[in-house]
């Protein structure tokens, strides 16, 4: 199974955009048929991304569940997209609507709410669900709070807690808003990686190369990996240390094996 370190939307009603953002560098793109279309254009937004799915694999994004416009979304594009990202959900009863319309795709619920977080654990086991995503600016707007770091931390460890817990991939952390401040999307990104996410949602195409690089395992870190993973086996699987001295027990081995295979799965 391929991992995605990033992903890209683009606006499902815009020709130009639709044409261009495979060639940004994202390991997979988000059709948007939700916030990023204005409510007149929705249907021209369908019959364009049902055209770019006839050519190319994307993610869409449909409107928020439940709704006549995700009704309508599903009908347009249910047979055409193999991953759909499902907005405001907040209950598995939420993905068993969008799976009754759609039974062959792989569902990424967003969560955009209390609810959603709450009910965080009980959504990622739910069937047909391949991994969750947070959608920050929602959820601040939900909880009356800010959207740094500190003020979404609570919120972020629910949702990594829950997919563990249920036995799921690590969760997309959400899109960052500052499109010019690099320097913050990196700061951010190392941030969700190190609290247990595993890839980011990009809004502009300049955001693509610092999320790709900052959720790649290095060099450094898969031969580190690899070494801890040899001393273990040599040892019998027994609590060791590598040759430059580092402590090394099953937890450790196993987080060890766990990079290699992101590494593995990741794309060069």
């Amino acid at each position: 199974m391929a991992v995605h370190r990033s992903y890209l939307y683009a606006p499902g009603h815009s020709a130009k955009l639709l044409g261009k953002v495979f060639d940004c560098g994202a390991d997979a793109v988000i059709l948007d048929l939700e916030d990023a279309v204005p409510p007149e254009r929705k249907a021209e937004a369908r019959k364009l991304v049902a055209e770019v799915l006839g050519r190319r694999p994307a993610y869409v994004r449909i409107n928020a569940v439940r709704t006549e416009q995700a009704e309508r979304d599903l009908e347009a594009i249910g047979g055409l997209c193999a991953d759909i990202k499902v907005p405001k959900v907040e209950s598995a009863e939420d993905l068993a609507w969008v799976a009754a319309r759609a039974p062959d795709a792989r569902l990424h619920p967003i969560l955009e709410s209390a609810r959603g977080v709450l009910a965080a654990r009980e959504i990622a086991a739910a069937p047909g669900v391949a991994g969750l995503s947070m959608g920050i600016q929602d959820l601040s707007r939900d909880l009356r709070s800010g959207t740094g770091w500190e003020s979404m931390l609570l919120a972020r460890s629910q949702v990594v807690m829950a997919s563990s817990a249920a036995g799921a991939v690590p969760p997309v952390d959400s899109a960052f808003a500052a499109i010019r401040d690099l320097d913050a999307l990196r700061r951010e990104a190392v941030a969700a990686r190190e609290l247990g996410f595993f890839g980011k949602v990009a809004v502009h195409p300049g955001q693509v190369d610092v999320i790709n690089e900052v959720f790649t395992p290095s060099e450094s870190q898969l031969a580190h990996a690899r070494e801890i993973v040899r001393a273990f086996d040599a040892a019998g699987q027994a609590a060791t240390r590598t040759p430059a001295g580092d402590f090394v027990d099953a937890p450790v081995a196993e987080r060890a094996r766990n990079l290699l295979r992101l590494g593995r799965a990741t794309p060069a």
